[in-house]
């Protein structure tokens, strides 16, 4: 009986762009645009995830976690760098419909017809996206963001910093400790 992960036979099967070594996916994952998806070295991709790589694809770096239920979808680029986490229920849309009436809506009208906004996303490393949390088109979350639960992010936010909110705001700088934790791990031989 197969577990709760694919094998790397499999994962190669899914026709992914790239995978590293000792990737964890769950085989409840949902993915779309496949040969448009990178997976890097143990990342890990849990329960009920769905993937859909448009034209500007999906790289995951190396040890990032995507927990149950995370979306990642759109035309745009969407990067997720490496020791970075996204909690449960997380939504990073790289491409939006008119929300103000310029144009139709949904990907059953020709795009014609619509007005969709695209722009890349960046979740920069050691960044942490709190439970519930929306990015939208255009956001940047450089090094070390912390971005709190429920929080809608639609913007450029500072490294190191702490955001929340709904628009989301800045809180408080954040410690750079990861960033020497990562060191004396890797010199350990991580």
């Amino acid at each position: 009986m197969a577990g709760p992960w694919y094998s790397p036979d499999e994962l190669k099967r899914h026709g992914f762009r790239s995978f590293g070594r000792d990737v964890l996916v769950s085989r409840l994952a949902v993915f779309y645009g496949q040969d448009r998806i990178s997976l890097g070295n143990r990342c890990r991709i849990d329960d009920y995830c769905h993937l859909s790589a448009g034209s500007g694809g999906i790289e995951i770096g190396e040890h990032v976690h995507l927990a149950p239920m995370v979306t990642l979808s759109g035309a745009g680029a969407i990067r997720i760098e490496d020791f970075s986490g996204l909690s449960a229920k997380v939504s990073v849309f790289s491409s939006t419909d008119d929300y103000l009436g310029f144009g139709m809506t949904n990907p059953t009208v020709p795009d014609r017809w619509r007005c969709v906004k695209t722009e890349e996303i960046l979740v920069g490393r050691h960044s942490i996206i709190g439970a519930g949390s929306v990015l939208l088109p255009g956001s940047r979350l450089p090094e070390g963001v912390a971005v709190g639960a429920l929080s809608v992010v639609s913007k450029e936010l500072e490294s190191w910093s702490v955001y929340a909110g709904n628009p989301v705001r800045k809180l408080i700088d954040r410690r750079r400790d990861p960033l020497e934790l990562e060191r004396r791990w890797l010199e350990e031989g991580a």
